[in-house]
């Protein structure tokens, strides 16, 4: 996966915003891409990863430590757990990690960084040292596993992932890591991201904040830690991860639970919020865009990964430094370029293959009381309920049964919608939850909760 797609304008553009980085804030290495419609489109690279002659220049297959973007792939197991029905995401952790000491606290909870759940581990700093098991890491933990009630706000939790690693291992029967690679990297052929680094591989530095010179930083398995930020990746399986986010799951993970992923289940910042969090995906609102993904870091290192599905755009970079000014600049700065110079087209507009013509019947104004909207026939077969002029809600509906649809977001995600028949199989009104929807507004006819005014509509 190399090579460009892009415009020479937008590539120059770019090349100077990755070395304009590398240069203002130090970075000894710095590999960014940029993935379109399914592929990465674009990639450069400046600095050395492996000492400083020209030869170590990096790749889009050098290793790079990506810290806590581990915890996104360990996301999609246990999401995946839940769609075969191994777990609820509201079971408390200790119905499948007996003895855990945040063990009241939900899955969901873990996942979003919601549990209360204290932020490191006891003791020396986890990213700098060996890690023990998980008995060791509970036992350790002594009664103080959390620190707030579950559910009041966000609170980015390493130890939450730790336990979500733990998990995983007990329901698979093998290393977290071992279903992570069985279940989500070899699908994806995502080959070259392991637990512990392979050459061609960068080294880790800590660049002195008043000097012009650097220190290395140890790299260790970090035991039951490791679930929280162990990987190390390249920047060609960050763009097939990227992609991934972007919604092509393929059989990874079925649509319906990666759009749940998505969903925000905490706000970070809770005026205006651009910053957010789902079921083990950062959330970001930039510029009109709605992006997930996640950054890490860890001692030598920072990496960071965008999606935004509806462009089916992607960003993503690796670094060798352990602070390098640049997460939350580079990879934004990034989509900027591409919008400023080469915005995505549209996908291009076409039929549907096939349809059942019954459905046509449903299709059009609707209303509920005086409010209008309007169904609509998507050519993927489900159903999209939109707003008109007079305001509303809208939702998508997938198939469940003759005449009942199930709908997957907005006020109505997860609310059943039926068509109801006359005997003679017209369709006379539509049913969602305790609401009626009718061709006319307030028809004398239909079952309006409360009935109608027998003297009908009147003017003064």
């Amino acid at each position: 996966m190399s090579g460009s797609v892009l415009l020479p304008t937008t590539e120059r553009a770019l090349a100077h915003r990755l070395a304009v980085e590398q240069a203002t804030y130090r970075v000894p290495s710095l590999v960014a891409g940029v993935v379109r419609d399914g592929k990465l489109a674009w990639w450069d690279s400046r600095g050395r990863a492996d000492g400083w002659a020209a030869a170590g220049r990096p790749t889009a297959d050098t290793q790079y430590r990506i810290g806590s973007i581990t915890k996104s792939i360990i996301g999609v197991v246990v999401m995946r757990l839940r769609d075969e029905g191994k777990l609820d995401l509201s079971d408390p952790l200790e119905r499948h990690v007996p003895g855990a000491p945040m063990g009241n606290r939900t899955v969901a909870q873990l996942l979003s960084h919601t549990a209360g759940v204290r932020a490191e581990s006891p003791g020396e700093w986890w990213e700098r040292t060996k890690g023990g098991d998980w008995a060791e890491l509970a036992a350790d933990m002594d009664g103080e596993a959390t620190v707030d009630r579950a559910g009041r706000r966000h609170h980015y939790s390493n130890v939450g992932y730790a336990a979500l690693g733990e998990l995983v291992a007990r329901l698979r029967g093998q290393s977290w890591f071992d279903a992570v690679r069985a279940e989500v990297l070899a699908p994806l052929g995502m080959d070259r991201t392991t637990p512990a680094p392979v050459a061609p591989h960068a080294t880790g530095w800590a660049v002195h904040p008043w000097a012009d010179v650097v220190l290395p930083e140890p790299a260790h398995d970090h035991g039951a830690m490791a679930a929280a930020g162990q990987l190390w990746s390249t920047a060609d399986d960050l763009a097939r991860w990227a992609i991934f986010l972007c919604g092509d799951t393929g059989a990874v993970l079925a649509k319906d639970t990666w759009e749940e992923m998505r969903e925000p289940a905490a706000v970070i910042d809770q005026d205006a919020w651009t910053e957010g969090y789902g079921l083990g995906v950062q959330l970001c609102r930039h510029n009109g865009r709605r992006l997930l993904g996640h950054g890490g870091a860890m001692p030598g290192f920072i990496a960071t990964v965008w999606a935004d599905p509806a462009e089916r755009t992607g960003v993503l970079f690796l670094s060798n430094t352990t602070y390098g000014g640049i997460r939350g600049k580079l990879d934004l700065a990034m989509l900027d370029i591409l919008a400023e110079h080469e915005p995505a087209m549209p996908e291009e507009w076409l039929p549907a293959p096939s349809f059942d013509p019954t459905l046509l019947a449903l299709t059009g104004p609707w209303y509920w009381g005086s409010a209008s909207i309007a169904l609509h026939l998507r050519a993927d077969g489900w159903l999209e309920l939109r707003a008109l002029a007079h305001g509303g809600r809208t939702s998508r509906f997938r198939p469940d049964g003759d005449d009942a649809w199930i709908g997957l977001d907005g006020y109505y995600a997860g609310e059943r919608l039926r068509a109801v028949r006359d005997p003679d199989g017209t369709v006379d009104h539509l049913e969602l939850v305790s609401y009626i929807f009718t061709r006319e507004p307030y028809p004398q006819t239909a079952p309006i909760p409360g009935g109608v005014d027998p003297a009908g509509w009147r003017g003064q």
